[in-house]
């Protein structure tokens, strides 16, 4: 029986218990907002406070979903046609974990594309898995890796036929998106779950213009960003489970081993709402949306020294797809990096962008964007051109290092017993922590891998372009943590 997405049932049993005048003898300690620091109450509103409560008998509970809770998700997983669909209140990191825990046991292997989130090779230590490691396909042109091609994930299989799984991103942060239903047609040949981080995609499903999503390509588990782009709270997205390769009870109990027992019920009707409100309104509001990026996009690429990559770019990359709705800036012509244009669009013209690499800034794109805040970006890329137009030479980008060899799984690395070293003196030992570029998460070396030469230096351009690196215990990248 179809259910009715005009209904919020998790929205309005928490509102309903809000509104009841119940005396909260329960945490959390604020109650409805009664004890809390003036300037939080000020900031946050006490509406808002009211509604930030955890499990209780009115609203059920996250560990043992019933009810409304149970509801809501039905109507999520009818919306996006998935067999059962889970929220997640600790961010898609956790549901990627989740999907990795629920189809992998220690010492099975897993195809992995290589520039997947941090959480992917914080599950993978975790579980003990075996990763076989895909390169994506490297534009060497904007300096940027994109998806993985049917062809090198059909290699991978062929050579590591006992594989369990199959795992992939797409979209990537920069909006490429892969052939998943190639993907997902080799994973079933092999009788194997294809597991897709959809961190980037949850808003495919309701616009033409936008890319095809993952489950109706025939994914088999899918993590997908609610709150990146249609509108719930901060941290809070959706595990889908399709198929019949992968158990949903399963799934479940992954998730009740590791998300919080003591859940914000406000991130939880806020994906509640904001399904309610894409079922209702999304066709229109993302029709809109790719439009003004359209027109942006054009604006942008008729400025000296700016290019915006789009499907056109990638045609020649065989890629399978892109999101429109994606603007990467490239800084091709002008003589300042992608960090440093980062800093001066924020710093001088109040307009943060979502990240920046050597060459390039992105935009996320959402219905919250507004013609009015897409001026303002034209215009300050127009005086930033002005100023730091630069036409001797093209930027030549520098290639992401090679795969390192891996000589031991990344728990063994990751748990065995260590000791720190130089950074400058650690080539040829095997590194027991991960070194990754953040945004967006993409590792340079796992635990488990060989440091050489062409590592060092790709790190110390990294550090000397002022760009973030993450993983490791000395964020400063003196010293590194090897096996031995």
């Amino acid at each position: 029986m179809s259910l009715d997405q005009h209904e919020a049932p998790l929205f309005d049993r928490l509102k309903a218990y809000a509104d009841s005048g119940t005396i909260p003898l329960h945490v959390p300690g604020h109650k409805m907002g009664h004890c809390i620091a003036p300037e939080m109450r000020e900031l946050m509103g006490d509406e808002a406070l009211r509604f930030d409560n955890t499990s209780l008998p009115q609203t059920c509970s996250l560990q043992h979903p019933s009810g409304a809770l149970v509801e809501a998700q039905q109507l999520a997983a009818e919306l996006y046609g998935s067999k059962e669909a889970f929220f997640v209140v600790n961010g898609t990191s956790g549901a990627i974990m989740a999907m990795i825990v629920s189809v992998l046991k220690t010492g099975d292997k897993v195809i992995v594309q290589r520039n997947v989130h941090k959480s992917v090779t914080a599950g993978i230590i975790m579980t003990g898995v075996v990763p076989i490691y895909v390169d994506p396909v490297i534009d060497e042109e904007l300096g940027i890796a994109h998806g993985v091609t049917p062809q090198a994930i059909g290699e991978a299989l062929d050579k590591h036929p006992d594989a369990k799984a199959v795992l992939i991103v797409s979209p990537t942060y920069y909006g490429v998106v892969s052939d998943v239903k190639a993907i997902a047609d080799l994973a079933h040949a092999h009788g194997i779950p294809l597991l897709v981080d959809e961190a980037h995609g949850a808003h495919f499903h309701f616009s033409d213009k936008l890319p095809s999503d993952a489950l109706s390509q025939g994914a088999d588990l899918v993590s997908q960003s609610t709150h990146k782009t249609i509108g719930s709270l901060t941290q809070s997205s959706m595990l889908h489970v399709n198929g019949d390769l992968v158990d949903p009870k399963r799934v479940a109990v992954v998730l009740n081993m590791l998300q919080t027992t003591s859940p914000s019920f406000a991130l939880l009707a806020s994906l509640d709402c904001a399904r309610r409100y894409m079922a209702l309104n999304g066709r229109r509001l993302w029709d809109q949306t790719v439009e003004l990026y359209r027109k942006t996009r054009q604006r942008i690429n008729a400025i000296d020294g700016c290019d915006v990559f789009g499907a056109e770019h990638l045609a020649r990359l065989g890629v399978r797809g892109f999101d429109p709705t994606r603007l990467t800036v490239c800084c091709w012509d002008l003589d300042i990096s992608g960090h440093a244009m980062e800093q001066l669009l924020g710093e001088r013209y109040h307009i943060q962008m979502e990240l920046s690499d050597f060459y390039n800034v992105l935009a996320v794109g959402s219905p919250g964007d507004t013609p009015e805040g897409m001026e303002r970006l034209v215009a300050a890329l127009q005086d930033i051109s002005r100023q730091h137009v630069y036409r001797k030479m093209k930027i030549v980008s520098m290639p992401l290092p090679e795969i390192p060899d891996m000589v031991m799984t990344p728990r063994d690395a990751f748990f065995g017993t260590t000791r720190t070293v130089p950074f400058a003196a650690s080539k040829g030992l095997v590194c027991a922590e991960s070194i990754m570029s953040y945004p967006p998460g993409i590792p340079i070396i796992c635990p488990g891998e060989i440091i050489n030469q062409q590592i060092i230096d790709y790190v110390n351009t990294m550090k000397a372009a002022g760009l973030s690196l993450t993983g490791m215990e000395n964020l400063t990248m003196a010293t590194i943590k090897v096996v031995g």
